[in-house]
């Protein structure tokens, strides 16, 4: 395993954010080194009665990842608006409203889910850091 860095919830993007994401799903997460001109990547290993298979974790950029996220989590989402130009996504439970930004509105639903669960702060590979 890699050395971890603390990183605020609100500056995850790309692999560091699919990592926190996973971790807060409880998956089991595996990093791929670079190669072929990639940088590093998080895989979700899933285990099976039989079989086991490691699968690209990526719910910041591909909906068939992060769109279940989103209902599962009941994460509601806010586009941007001449007041601001970002996404909101927040989500409420037992009367506590988390709430995050980004570009783009799976960013903002992940970041959300990370604060939900992790909080303000997580552990991320310092590898997957810009």
């Amino acid at each position: 395993m890699t050395d971890l860095i603390e990183v605020k919830t609100a500056d995850l993007v790309g692999e560091a954010l699919g990592w926190a994401v996973g971790m807060a799903e409880g998956l089991e997460l595996e990093l791929e080194p670079p190669h072929y001109n990639t940088s590093w990547r998080v895989f979700a290993r899933h285990r099976y009665t039989v079989t086991e298979q490691a699968k690209r974790f990526n719910p910041w950029e591909d909906w068939a990842v992060g769109g279940p996220l989103l209902q599962k989590h009941n994460v509601s989402l806010h586009c941007p608006q001449k007041d601001w130009d970002y996404w909101a996504a927040w989500i409420t439970e037992n009367g506590k409203d988390v709430a995050q930004g980004a570009d783009f509105p799976l960013p903002a639903a992940c970041r959300a889910i990370v604060a939900h669960k992790l909080g303000d702060t997580v552990q991320v590979p310092k590898e997957l850091m810009p």
